[in-house]
């Protein structure tokens, strides 16, 4: 059965940190959706780019699809911050140990809620801000903790993608996608 992969996007949002994770996942497998909680499918990205959403929120079942991600971007995560049912499933997929990825300062949503207490994440440094004590791993570019994995920024985007795809499906496809894209020898 295909894996399903649904990244979560608001205006202001990191474009490659949803793109390049969206890609490599993609050449994985997986089904991905970019899914909009702007309430239209255009969303104004960072760096004035615009991205045309697979979804919009209130078309999808969040708990549907196998991984959840939340990109950064300041503003794109206030955008997703404010998103009452993202928080819902956010804190449903924790609390069910199901698949949750975010980078740069998406992490952050996962603090504000109390999702990190007693967890190992990572994220755009400064960020770290309300991340409960212990919880921030200062020195590594992603961290993965069971089915939560996070990443610090931009630069990071497609290894983030990389270890999400690993966690959905498996070592042998990673390696693949690793190889193919260049980014293993």
């Amino acid at each position: 059965m295909e894996k399903t992969v649904a990244i979560m996007l608001g205006d202001g949002f990191e474009p490659v940190e949803a793109i390049g994770p969206a890609d490599v996942l993609r050449r994985g497998g997986a089904a991905v959706d970019l899914v909009s909680v702007m309430g239209r499918a255009e969303v104004d990205a960072a760096h004035e780019v615009t991205v045309v959403a697979d979804k919009l929120l209130d078309e999808v079942d969040l708990s549907s699809y196998d991984l959840l991600v939340v990109p950064g971007g300041s503003v794109g995560v206030d955008h997703l911050a404010a998103c009452a049912p993202l928080a819902d499933e956010l804190r449903r997929r924790m609390a069910a140990d199901e698949l949750v990825g975010a980078i740069c300062a998406g992490p952050t949503i996962l603090a504000n809620l109390g999702l990190l207490e007693g967890r190992e994440a990572v994220c755009y440094p400064g960020c770290e801000d309300a991340f409960p004590a212990g919880a921030y791993q200062a020195g590594s570019d992603v961290a993965v903790d069971g089915n939560l994995i996070t990443a610090t920024g931009p630069g990071i985007a497609l290894v983030f993608g990389v270890a999400l795809l690993n966690a959905l499906a498996g070592a042998e496809a990673t390696a693949r996608v690793a190889r193919d894209m260049l980014l293993v020898k």
